[in-house]
């Protein structure tokens, strides 16, 4: 039996309403030992419900960590200035006065051409 097949059958069972043991149960008596296990018809279930998170969102859920946003328009002009004001900055003094890391205030500044050896 495909896995197409097998979805197919659980999800037309449980749009009916019927139980994940029964339906299980209903598959073990045509299938016998090819049958899929009853952990298998639990998750399609719970999916075809829609009750299982991890397969009905469809946007980007926050992660832990530092949020990515070096790269907004407020950055880039602090970024900007400081270099403007201060050719001779370091990119950790940078880092520190903008609140960014100092790799993408590395990336930055290659990025606008502050490239202390071409630029006067």
């Amino acid at each position: 039996m495909t896995f197409s097949s097998n979805s197919a059958v659980v999800e037309f069972l449980t749009a009916k309403g019927c139980s994940v043991a029964n339906i299980h149960a209903r598959m073990k008596t045509v299938y016998g030992e090819m049958c899929i296990s009853d952990c298998a018809v639990r998750k399609w279930v719970r999916i075809f419900k829609g009750e299982d998170p991890r397969e009905t969102i469809l946007h980007d859920r926050k992660r832990p960590g530092r949020p990515l946003s070096a790269s907004d328009m407020a950055h880039r002009e602090k970024v900007d200035r400081l270099i403007r004001a201060n050719r001779r900055v370091k990119r950790k003094e940078i880092a520190d006065k903008v609140g960014i890391s100092k790799e993408r205030v590395h990336y930055k500044s290659w990025v606008h051409h502050y490239d202390p050896v071409c630029k006067a």
